[in-house]
């Protein structure tokens, strides 16, 4: 089974490879990597003591960044080195002053594994969530380096649960510790006798508990709102922006649109400015107070700004229920916001609880999100309600931070 794994690790790389050719995110990717040890080497000193954390993308990153900042501030002899996998997290926190040292991840091959784990000589690990790449996981259980995953969460659809999956599921039995997201998870991992494992919750609570006490003053949202309802839509994908659109065109309440793109290549910017025309739209890098203040559509054409653009919404619309899956509703409800999303929510175990709690809403259809909206912009106490089961729903889930802080300092204080 290792055989095959790693084949089908060597057939990725090469599709990837294949793929840079003519797709640019592919290239960073590839180019990325690019003669990754001699940089890693000649960056890194010898017998520095890491800490190293591994995330697949930005949102992994988030929830990763609470765990580090704080075993920056209790370890200060220890350099924090971060990975990403994906260009969409590296490339945006390539410069993350809360980390000594940023790389892409090599591909898991057990060469790169075995050279990777050999230079940097780690004192702990921590992966994100689902970064599950076996070579890395036996080589660091090799060479007795503690590996500790947080904030992941089980599914019985996971091929781990299968009669076929035995050889992932001893992969598991490597991993020092694991703190899941919920009580089904633990529930799984005890089914495959998988023992070391407790209930930690998700560091994206303490992630974004803290942006609802850090005020950040955007004038231009500020002038564009100027007093009416607004709904913030953050990450939408083209499906997510086809129904906002005729909530625009169709719905009779009176709000303004601040769209926030999950892409903000030209192109695409091109296209929305486009088909909000008639609305007119202003682009947030170009616009002045005065074109804000009359215009009914606010387009975000740069990054780094969403997790605070939620504080000025009056709702909140999630982007990719309508594609791959919802981006993250728990930015938006930390500022006590209700939150509306599409269909493909099912995998997000923060979205089903928030919906069940009705302080999150479902739409499939554009006369459904016009419904929704209708209700909130004007029946009060639903409002109310809904907003106080948001942030509420945040403020009671927060603690995971510490629960790996505490687990850590075992490990390091033993080392």
């Amino acid at each position: 089974m290792r055989q095959l794994y790693n084949f089908f690790i060597f057939i990725y790389y090469l599709a990837i490879r294949v793929f840079a050719v003519f797709n640019t995110k592919a290239r960073k990717w590839v180019n990325g990597r690019r003669h990754f040890f001699s940089r890693l080497k000649k960056t890194i000193p010898e017998k520095e003591k890491l800490l190293w954390f591994h995330c697949a993308s930005l949102g992994e990153f988030e929830q990763g960044r609470p765990v580090m900042e704080a075993l920056r501030v209790l370890y200060p002899d220890h350099k924090i080195l971060l990975t990403f996998f994906s260009p969409s997290g590296y490339e945006i926190r390539k410069n993350y002053q809360g980390a000594d040292y940023v790389f892409y991840l090599p591909i898991d091959t057990k060469r790169n594994a075995r050279k990777f784990v050999r230079i940097t000589n780690p004192r702990m690990a921590f992966f994100i969530k689902y970064e599950f790449w076996y070579n890395y996981i036996n080589e660091l259980s090799k060479n007795k380096i503690p590996l500790v995953f947080f904030s992941t969460a089980f599914r019985r659809s996971q091929y781990f649960f299968y009669p076929w999956g035995k050889w992932a599921r001893k992969q598991l039995q490597k991993v020092t510790y694991f703190f899941v997201q919920n009580q089904d998870s633990l529930d799984l991992l005890s089914r495959i006798r998988v023992y070391h494992a407790e209930v930690g919750g998700d560091t994206r609570f303490d992630r974004v508990a803290r942006l609802a006490d850090e005020y950040k003053d955007i004038p231009e949202v500020s002038h564009f709102k100027n007093d009416q309802p607004v709904i913030v839509a953050g990450s939408t994908w083209p499906a997510d922006e086809d129904i906002l659109l005729e909530l625009m065109e169709k719905s009779e309440d009176d709000f303004k649109l601040l769209l926030a793109p999950h892409e903000i290549h030209e192109e695409h910017i091109r296209e929305l400015m486009n088909k909000f025309a008639k609305f007119k739209p202003q682009l947030f890098s170009s616009a002045d107070a005065g074109s804000l203040i009359s215009a009914r559509v606010l387009i975000i054409d740069n990054i780094g700004l969403l997790s605070h653009l939620y504080r000025y919404g009056t709702l909140a619309y999630i982007g990719g229920g309508f594609g791959a899956g919802i981006h993250n509703i728990l930015e938006a409800a930390t500022y006590n916001k209700p939150v509306i999303f599409g269909p493909n929510y099912h995998k997000f175990i923060e979205a089903r609880e928030l919906t069940e709690r009705d302080g999150a809403f479902v739409v499939h259809n554009s006369g459904e999100l016009i419904s929704i909206v209708h209700d909130l912009l004007n029946r009060k106490e639903k409002y109310d309600k809904a907003s106080l089961i948001a942030g509420d729903y945040v403020k009671s889930n927060t603690g995971a931070t510490q629960l790996i802080i505490d687990k850590a300092a075992e490990y390091l204080i033993s080392l």
